[in-house]
């Protein structure tokens, strides 16, 4: 059941950051943990409707249900209760992860207009890196015509490496394509 991204990890980004820094244990060498999609949804306590589509598309896109994230206390400024729904989640790991990876990789990413690259500026320090989209559409899955709104997401990798020149490469052996 190993894709082609599991593949190319074991046998080839494996030797490839052993060789580059000098790795003497193989648990050493980093790997993708998780990969976490958030979308905020502060419009969900005036239209419950936008709360249905983005659990729709999202569902689409990763292949698994996401969860409500509700507010803890209301905020009179922002039009917030307490305890409405206000953001979704979804946690992909094992083959999911190296699915949705392929997929934003190899189709998603292409789809952006004038795209150079994405910035390798957006590493937490820790090894993690985080982009954010402004629109659902550069996904094959979603059709533009059932689209009620553009609504952007925030994709999390979460990895093992312990520097963000140790991810940055891990990232680049997956085909992440990465400006500068």
């Amino acid at each position: 059941m190993n894709t082609a991204l599991q593949k190319l990890y074991t046998t080839k980004i494996i030797p490839d950051l052993q060789k580059q820094f000098n790795y003497k244990n193989i648990h050493e060498i980093p790997k993708l943990v998780k990969i976490t999609i958030n979308r905020g949804l502060g419009e969900a306590s005036q239209n419950p409707k936008a709360l249905e589509k983005s659990i729709e598309e999202i569902t689409l896109i990763t292949g698994q249900k996401p969860i409500v994230c509700k507010s803890k206390k209301a905020i009179a400024g922002f039009k917030i209760r307490e305890n409405i729904p206000i953001g979704l989640t979804v946690n992909l790991r094992r083959q999911k992860m190296y699915d949705f990876l392929n997929k934003f990789i190899n189709l998603s990413l292409p789809r952006i207009r004038d795209f150079r690259g994405i910035s390798s500026r957006h590493f937490d320090g820790r090894g993690n890196y985080t982009l954010g989209l402004k629109e659902q559409l550069i996904f094959p899955e979603i059709e533009y015509d059932q689209v009620d709104k553009i609504r952007g997401f925030d994709i999390s990798i979460v990895t093992t490496a312990n520097t963000d020149e140790e991810s940055l490469a891990l990232l680049r052996g997956f085909g992440m394509p990465f400006n500068n």
